[in-house]
């Protein structure tokens, strides 16, 4: 990987490390061509409507596991139609999937740990899509876990799926908002929510390993609830957030 992408980003981080997320989207847009966001069809939508807001072209891409919650999946086409964008869609591979499911069953990850699972459903297919892109956006905030996610950088080379010749940039733009600033954007600006949020699903992923938090639990103990909070990443993120689980 070469020094002067090193450099890029790091002034990047440094110029970037207070600014408003709708800023970031703008650098992020403006720098890279190949970018995209992605948007798990959660609260992340704050970056979409920003994006909108922007008033130029962009990209954004959804994971469909094929274990999402239905919900979820006609929350997608709300967006999709309510923005009127084409959201891409990456699938895991067939096969994959399927010698998973004869060898373990639907179920193997209640025993045997989710990462198995994510590996095939949700982190191998972003890693093909990734693989297309220079700079990818997510919807990370340091508040979503302080095991693991406090100390989320808003600009970052990303370690899990950069390669040698092809580095990745990593944008976090809401690394910094907390929940209620999230939901303050979301009612303040009329942006449709995914309707599970109002049943108490904060975190919301895949619908056999998610499940609604009652009040004043942590967002992320509605998610892969029978593990420790150590082990609450799926691998999308995990290599970023190494020196923080360390």
């Amino acid at each position: 990987m070469s020094s002067s992408r090193r450099t890029e980003v790091a002034q990047l981080a440094r110029r970037l490390a207070d600014a408003h997320p709708q800023q970031v989207l703008e650098e992020a847009f403006q720098h890279f061509e190949q970018v995209a966001i992605s948007f798990s069809g959660a609260e992340d939508v704050v970056l979409v409507d920003m994006a909108a807001q922007l008033g130029i072209p962009f990209r954004a891409f959804s994971l469909d596991t094929g274990r999402l919650h239905p919900e979820t999946y006609r929350y997608l086409d709300t967006v999709r139609e309510h923005y009127g964008f084409d959201l891409e869609f990456a699938f895991p591979d067939a096969a994959e999937v399927e010698s998973l499911v004869n060898a373990k069953g639907l179920s193997s990850f209640l025993a045997d740990g989710h990462k198995e699972c994510c590996q095939a459903r949700k982190v191998a297919p972003l890693k093909r899509k990734l693989a297309g892109l220079d700079a990818w956006i997510t919807g990370q905030r340091r508040d979503q876990s302080v095991g693991t996610r406090g100390e989320v950088a808003v600009v970052e080379l990303d370690a899990a799926f950069s390669t040698e010749t092809r580095p990745l940039v990593k944008f976090n733009p809401l690394a910094a908002w907390s929940s209620a600033a999230v939901w303050d954007y979301i009612r303040a600006n009329d942006v449709p929510y995914n309707p599970l949020h109002a049943r108490g699903f904060i975190s919301i992923g895949c619908e056999p390993c998610t499940r609604a938090v009652l009040p004043n639990q942590h967002e992320r103990e509605g998610r892969w609830w029978w593990e420790t909070a150590a082990d609450k990443e799926c691998g999308l993120h995990a290599a970023n957030l190494r020196v923080v689980n360390d």
